[in-house]
């Protein structure tokens, strides 16, 4: 067989489970967080910019 090619038998006898119970599911809310994030800091906005510009330098 060349590349992309398949075997149609196999293709033929493919068995999809399409069972959907909702207890299979992911549910968002239960790993929801209400918390805050805060950051801090260091560096100056000039040294930012700096290191940008390095770093879009290097790519």
């Amino acid at each position: 067989m060349g590349f992309g090619s398949y075997d149609e038998s196999e293709q033929e006898n493919q068995e999809y489970d399409t069972d959907l119970d909702d207890d299979d599911g992911f549910s968002a809310e239960e790993n929801a967080h209400d918390g805050d994030v805060e950051f801090e800091f260091t560096a100056s906005n000039d040294e930012l910019i700096d290191r940008l510009s390095d770093i879009k330098e290097n790519t």
